[in-house]
């Protein structure tokens, strides 16, 4: 399959500033980025979609063995308890706590199988030559689904959990880690090889949509640009409401009530992130005595058992991310609602971090679901989840998805630099 990008000519927009670009005669491999902000518009190497092909083949074996094999055992007086990927989901179903059994099995398990199989069926059936009608719809959900594969994150998680249990009792790694850590780098290679606009060309070239120079203006002055939300093809002389020429689905010039629907997702993780702080994320129950852990304190017993390093990961990761992520959502909102100029690509840079990082906050309840896996030994040792950690996932979630609805695009528009 030649990956290398087949048009000769083509019209980006950026997705994080809107500034408009015409690319022409692009080399086999090259990014290409905004020059107003910086994002990358474009990259492109050759045999990129044959390498992500494979790789998305190796990732699912590796997903069929992180859920059938051993994941780890727990030695403690005597007794054993085994776990599996499930294990930690089910438990925290027994226990009540349906929402964080969801959100765990959801990061862990469905979302990271589904981004894989659906690369892997979208590359697959392109090869054929007579892709499926219904191929650029999966393409747009599966789109939409990768940041919720957490897998990275959930290894981290594996690494805390590691550390507050060994001091405790033996524990012995199963193979199911093991492919977790290598599907963690199968699918960071993807994300870099794998670039959207191949694969919407390869779409288009075996007839699935309408596409190329019949659709667009000869210049760039020709037609209002209304870049697709779904495809990233930039449509000119198209009303907001139209349909877009490549893949049909309704064309917006921006996120509809971008600022409104972030700041009411902004305000609730703010009125959350009170009680995820205050309350216990778990208790440890030891021969019928034991106290409740918020995350604060969990981060202080790491630094008393001498694991600083995982210390100071969980305190970034679980406390000082989620409240500069929600500092830097109410920075972002209230100078695109006064118009502001002041250090605009900058501001473009914060949001691309905060749509990042986001994720990362999700360690405790990784952490927290491994350990309710393992730590069930009755009167000798227990672990019981809190209501803190419903409040701090709530937190996690909702903050990721005020960050994809707010429009970066919206504070270069309101600064009058989108004319």
């Amino acid at each position: 399959m030649a990956d290398v990008l087949r048009e000769p000519r083509l019209i980006l927009a950026c997705r994080d500033c809107g500034l408009a670009h015409e690319l022409r005669g692009a080399p086999a491999r090259f990014i290409a980025r905004c020059r107003r902000c910086r994002a990358v518009l474009l990259k492109s190497s050759p045999a990129s979609l044959d390498y992500a092909l494979a790789l998305s083949l190796t990732g699912l074996v590796l997903v069929a063995i992180a859920n059938t094999m051993p994941f780890m055992s727990l030695h403690i007086e005597g007794r054993i308890q085994d776990a599996n990927l499930l294990t930690g989901a089910v438990a925290l179903l027994q226990q009540g706590l349906w929402i964080l059994a969801v959100v765990v099995v959801i990061t862990t398990v469905l979302a990271p199988l589904l981004s894989l199989g659906g690369t892997f069926f979208i590359l697959f059936t392109l090869r054929l030559g007579h892709p499926p009608r219904y191929l650029p719809l999966l393409f747009r959900w599966h789109h939409k689904l990768r940041p919720w594969a957490m897998i990275e994150v959930f290894l981290l998680g594996v690494f805390v959990a590691y550390a507050k249990l060994i001091a405790l009792a033996t524990i012995e790694v199963g193979a199911a880690v093991y492919a977790l850590a290598a599907l963690m780098v199968v699918m960071a290679v993807i994300d870099i090889e794998l670039e959207p606009e191949l694969v919407w060309q390869a779409m288009a070239r075996g007839g699935l949509f309408r596409a190329g120079e019949d659709a667009a203006a000869t210049t760039l002055a020709e037609g209002q640009a209304v870049r697709c939300e779904s495809c990233g093809f930039v449509n000119f002389a198209s009303a907001e409401g139209d349909a877009c020429w490549r893949c049909g689905m309704r064309l917006r010039h921006r996120k509809e009530n971008s600022v409104a629907r972030t700041w009411a997702l902004v305000v609730t993780a703010m009125i959350l992130y009170v009680p995820a702080n205050l309350f216990p994320v778990l208790t440890v129950v030891s021969f019928g005595s034991g106290d409740p852990d918020t995350i604060i304190s969990g981060v202080i017993h790491l630094l008393q058992s001498g694991m600083w390093p995982l210390a100071l990961v969980v305190f970034f990761a679980s406390i000082t991310v989620p409240l500069l992520k929600l500092m830097s959502l109410a920075v972002l909102l209230v100078t695109t609602h006064r118009g502001s100029r002041w250090r605009l690509a900058d501001r473009t840079a914060l949001y691309r971090v905060v749509e990042m990082v986001g994720r990362w906050s999700m360690i405790d309840i990784f952490m927290l679901s491994i350990l309710v896996a393992l730590v069930r030994f009755g009167v000798i040792a227990s672990i019981t989840p809190g209501i803190g950690s419903v409040s701090f996932a709530a937190v996690v979630v909702i903050t990721m998805v005020a960050a994809m609805s707010f429009d970066p695009r919206l504070m270069w528009d309101r600064a009058g630099e989108n004319q």
